[in-house]
């Protein structure tokens, strides 16, 4: 069993005990994204389940073959991309040596001009978490109001393709 969760799972302990107890039952591996897709559930590529409502009380059992193997496409990319989650209890992603891989997503984001309740909301993390990490951000670099920060995050290397590969 493969499974997908945001990085905020890293720090969830609900969800490490969950995934302690489903290693007792057999192998699993876990990876974590910054950002990550609704939930969806792809069984032996021949039938795949989504949210059929916002409120996730119900699924759409999907077994058209062209449509499965797309949605296994798209986990796929997103698996390829996502950190491994070694083991439960692990805290923080680095990218290379310079920011943990959830402040470089909330700079993107910050960047590109989202407020922190949308940030918080796509990284699926509370406001005040998401409040910190811009703090931490803002004294790393220096900043002194969120304009420079979005200045000097721009203007920096830290949220550059290359420096996400490292």
């Amino acid at each position: 069993m493969r499974t997908l969760y945001q990085h905020t799972v890293r720090h969830n302990q609900p969800t490490l005990a969950y995934m302690e107890r489903m290693l007792e039952i057999g192998p699993i591996e876990v990876r974590t994204l910054d950002e990550l897709f609704d939930r969806l559930m792809v069984f032996d590529r021949k039938v795949a389940f989504v949210p059929a409502r916002n409120d996730r009380q119900e699924a759409l059992e999907i077994r058209e073959p062209a449509l499965v193997e797309y949605l296994a496409g798209v986990f796929e990319t997103a698996w390829a991309r996502a950190s491994p989650l070694a083991e439960p209890g692990v805290t923080e992603t680095r990218v290379g040596d310079s920011l943990p891989e959830v402040q470089r997503t909330i700079g993107r984001l910050l960047v590109e001009g989202h407020m922190d309740e949308s940030i918080a909301r796509r990284l699926g993390m509370s406001v005040r978490t998401c409040r910190a990490h811009i703090a931490k951000l803002s004294a790393e670099l220096g900043s002194k109001n969120r304009a420079q920060l979005g200045f000097l995050l721009a203007a920096s290397q830290l949220l550059s393709a290359e420096n996400a590969e490292n």
